[in-house]
Formats: structure tokens, C-alpha cells, sequence
């Protein structure tokens, strides 16, 4: 368990690190920009983030470190009994070490991947600022 608790410890530091900062829309300058002025700008940003999360497009979504682990360990499970096999020897102990190191490896990725802006939060911004008059170019 010990050769597991130093992956796990990386990618709960990872999920910590990526997601400390949230990555907020960029606004191309266009006339409406240009009329109502930065500070408007970002309060609008703001007003359209809270609007998503309250319907439900959360920003983050932790559930999506949780596929990547599994996707590992089964990988890494496979790939450990059957070269185990192949050496003629405990296929479940190959296993076991494979589903062990794939599976943390799968919770460093999926840490990483829980931190992105969700895809359906940012199409929800996205149109919301569009509505509201805004040319949104990116993320950042």
C-alpha cells in the first residue's frame, strides 16, 4: 500500500495546484467592450459564471478524475497478468501490481483533468456573454 500512497499524495497536490486558479473568459475588444468598459466587462463575466453554476453547469467536475483511474488500473491489470503469464508466473499478483501502478498513474492524469473548465460551463459563459453583447476568444 505504501508504493500507492505517493502517486495518490502527487495527485490530490495536483488537483489542488491546477484548480487554484480559474480560468476566466478573454473578451475580443469589440464596440460593446469598447462602450461599457472593463470593470463592466468582468462584473458581466462574473454575473454569467454564477449564473451557470446555480443551473447546474458546474465549473469543475471532480467525477472526472475518477474515469482515468479506472481506465489505468483495468489497463494497467491487463497488461500486468498477462506479462506475468507470458514470464509463467502469478497472473494475479501481476495483476494486482499492474491495477496498483495503472491506477494511480489513471488518478494523477484525472486529477489534472478534473481542474479543466467543463466543457459544458464554458459553452454555457461562453453564450451568456454572447447574449449580453461580448466576442469571447478564449480562456485563460
Amino acid at each position: 500500500m505504501k508504493a500507492i500512497s505517493l502517486p495518490v499524495l502527487l495527485a490530490c497536490a495536483a488537483l489542488a495546484a491546477g484548480c487554484a486558479s480559474n480560468a476566466r473568459p478573454v473578451l475580443y475588444p469589440n464596440a460593446h467592450l469598447k462602450q461599457v468598459g472593463d470593470p463592466q466587462a468582468q462584473h458581466d463575466i462574473s454575473e454569467c459564471t454564477a449564473l451557470a453554476e446555480s443551473s447546474g453547469a458546474e465549473a469543475h467536475d471532480a467525477g472526472r478524475a475518477a474515469r482515468p483511474a479506472a481506465q489505468g488500473a483495468a489497463v494497467g491489470a491487463a497488461v500486468g497478468g498477462v506479462s506475468q503469464a507470458i514470464r509463467g508466473r502469478s497472473i494475479v499478483g501481476g495483476a494486482l501490481a499492474g491495477g496498483a501502478i495503472g491506477g494511480a498513474a489513471g488518478g494523477v492524469r484525472g486529477a489534472f483533468k478534473a481542474c479543466e473548465v467543463s466543457p459544458i460551463h464554458r459553452n454555457f459563459v461562453q453564450r451568456c456573454l454572447h447574449e449580453r453583447g461580448y466576442d469571447v476568444i478564449g480562456w485563460k
